[in-house]
């Protein structure tokens, strides 16, 4: 029998708050309590970052499925960018190099499930 995936990786790179909020969020925050994953991890990169710093919707989102034991991160250059470190950190969303954790997710497609939007 073919062992099942157990962690998702999802990137999210759009500034569409509906769009952020109404599906990588919204599927992510249900998919550990629902079983659907084990480990669910949410990465910003982009126009995104700026979103999130703009949107106090949606960093209240964020701490919330932090609770649930979703994990999240941030492109360190991006953030650096639009000057967002203190306040993703402040939210506890690392800011870190990404591409360490997305090239793993794509190379070990066995462990992972990756999904960008």
């Amino acid at each position: 029998m073919k062992k099942k995936k157990e962690n998702l990786l999802i990137i999210i790179s759009t500034d569409n708050i509906d769009s952020i909020l109404k599906f990588p969020l919204l599927y992510g925050g249900v998919s550990i309590p629902r079983g659907y994953w084990k480990r669910v991890h949410i990465m910003f990169w982009g126009a995104s970052i700026k979103t999130v710093i703009s949107k106090k919707k949606l960093r209240k989102k964020i701490i919330e499925l932090q609770k649930a034991n979703v994990e999240f991160s941030s492109c360190i250059v991006c953030a650096e960018e639009y000057k967002a470190v203190k306040k993703l950190e402040k939210i506890n969303v690392p800011c870190v190099h990404t591409g360490e954790l997305l090239n793993e997710a794509l190379q070990n497609d066995k462990k992972w499930a990756t999904l960008t939007v």
